[in-house]
């Protein structure tokens, strides 16, 4: 689905991701890890529109998207979340979800002067699609409380909800699991899975809890100095000498743990 070939980013004289490639299969649950500095999330940053490559290309389902801009990747279907949530504070949970969706008629002056009904009845579906995915995520006792008054794991779980109401692709998941307590954590897992094996979404995950990552992805691509060191299974990865190394810098611990 996802195609990265020799990938590159630099900042001044620093190469923050060096000749990267790999490749993300349809219907899977791809981990991307690597020790702090690896390269993840400038690699995210290129392929989700917000950073152009210094060179490189992507792919995606045969399209060259190399350096399109957010909004382009979003109407095909490329969603992406942040380590930190991006929640509109002042806004509810529900009216969250309900700006995602693109090309509303409401934001369209002549429509919402002149097709009321028309931007009314889309309002309603938008609306009913919010609840629905609201239901999915149990969230519903939240729908009418201001999003900035969430828990970590409530904001965490309101951008998962905020991918679905845009019915991507591939969804890229950057950090999930950070600054979640153990309880929503098993939530947000069990939510990957199911839209994984009910919905057929794909996921590419940034986690640094490797439970989280040897529960959820196959295959596991390993990151290191801005390119990637190895990939393969989980128990594959976490007792490979090399990355061993690139964690723990020549430590003999026997895995990660």
């Amino acid at each position: 689905m996802l195609s990265v070939e020799n990938l590159a980013k630099n900042f001044g004289g620093v190469a923050a991701v060096n000749q990267c490639s790999f490749n993300i299969e349809e219907n899977s649950i791809t981990g991307l890890i690597g020790p702090n500095g690896a390269g993840k999330t400038t690699t995210f940053n290129m392929i989700a529109g917000a950073m152009r490559p210094t060179s490189g290309r992507i792919t995606f389902n045969g399209i060259d998207i190399t350096g399109k801009p957010a909004h382009e990747l979003f109407h095909l279907g490329i969603m992406r979340t942040f380590q930190i949530p991006q929640e509109f504070s002042a806004m509810s949970v529900l009216e969250n979800l309900m700006t995602v969706p693109g090309s509303q008629p409401g934001e369209n002056l002549l429509h919402a002067l002149f097709s009321s009904q028309k931007v009314r009845l889309r309002e309603q579906q938008i609306r009913q699609r919010a609840l629905e995915v609201l239901e999915f995520l149990r969230l519903t006792d939240l729908a009418d409380e201001l999003a900035g008054n969430l828990s970590g794991g409530q904001k965490k779980l309101l951008e998962l909800g905020r991918a679905m109401m845009a019915e991507p692709k591939i969804v890229l998941l950057d950090e999930p699991g950070a600054g979640v307590n153990p309880t929503l954590l098993g939530n947000l897992a069990d939510m990957i899975e199911r839209l994984n094996r009910e919905r057929s979404y794909t996921f590419c995950i940034i986690e640094h809890n490797m439970d989280m990552i040897a529960r959820l992805c196959e295959p596991v691509i390993v990151m290191a100095e801005g390119s990637v060191l190895t990939q393969g299974s989980m128990e594959a990865v976490r007792t490979d000498a090399r990355v061993l190394d690139a964690y723990l810098g020549g430590d003999d611990t026997p895995e990660i743990n």
